[in-house]
């Protein structure tokens, strides 16, 4: 399993087992964020504002619920069996803003008694750059696969369709093809904005720069996130805009 460190001292699982993290939700039986089917750990707290995001109940920091390592590693636990060709995915809201609870929650995955389990971060970097780079140092050290965003590769459009700069993601990817760590790139197409072929081939670009990438996702832009706006009071930014249909994302791709 490339990346993982399953030698954990016995006083250091202990000390990952109690760190604590904001967690939004968890899903027991993932079957779209990562390999296999996975424990899908949702964080709580995400600095972007992306305009399609399904998920902005995730956005705010502080609330959530406060879960410990060593009760997600019991919850995964109690379905080892339906794991056996999956593992663990974090992903958010937006995990690298919690990089030592991840971390921790990595490591003991790596390290657990019952066998190391698969660890997968799904991330749009929004907190990454390559200046703090040793900040995340021991998350990735045992990350075995991550599933990375690119919103667009237009970096003025990238403004302000996500409320950041482009570059978190294109300097973590470059930290990831340096480490190289298996990286899937996912791109959402959403009609009008990121879905002309001059974009795309764009995305295709930026990629072929990292040997690391073992698949590209083109992931259709969808409306079910739309009632979560409404029920929050949140204006949806992006009313009126219909779905992409799933055929001409694939062309696309």
């Amino acid at each position: 399993m490339e990346g993982a460190d399953v030698t954990v001292d016995t006083e250091g699982r202990a000390r990952d087992v109690d760190v604590v993290g904001r967690v939004h939700s968890t899903e027991s039986f993932g079957t779209v964020d990562g390999p296999g089917t996975r424990f899908v750990v949702f964080c709580q707290g995400c600095p972007m504002r992306c305009q399609y995001c399904h998920n902005p109940d995730t956005w705010e920091f502080g609330k959530g619920t406060e879960k410990s390592v060593r009760e997600l590693l019991e919850m995964f636990e109690r379905n080892r069996p339906f794991y056996k060709r999956g593992g663990i995915t974090v992903t958010g809201g937006e995990p690298m803003a919690q990089p030592d609870f991840v971390a921790a929650l990595f490591r003991a995955a790596h390290a657990a008694p019952a066998g190391c389990i698969h660890t997968c971060l799904d991330t749009s970097a929004a907190t990454f750059s390559a200046e703090r780079a040793e900040r995340f140092s021991a998350l990735l050290d045992d990350t075995d696969m991550v599933l990375l965003d690119i919103k667009t590769s237009d970096p003025a459009l990238h403004e302000t369709l996500c409320g950041l700069p482009a570059s978190h993601a294109l300097e973590l990817g470059d930290e990831l093809a340096r480490r190289g760590i298996p990286t899937l790139v996912r791109h959402v197409v959403v009609p009008g904005l990121t879905d002309s072929e001059e974009e795309c081939a764009e995305v295709g670009r930026i990629i072929g720069n990292w040997d690391n990438v073992v698949g590209l996702d083109f992931l259709p832009y969808h409306t079910m996130g739309k009632v979560k706006y409404d029920k929050l009071g949140i204006d949806y930014p992006l009313k009126g805009v219909k779905a992409m249909d799933a055929t001409r994302a694939r062309e696309l791709r």
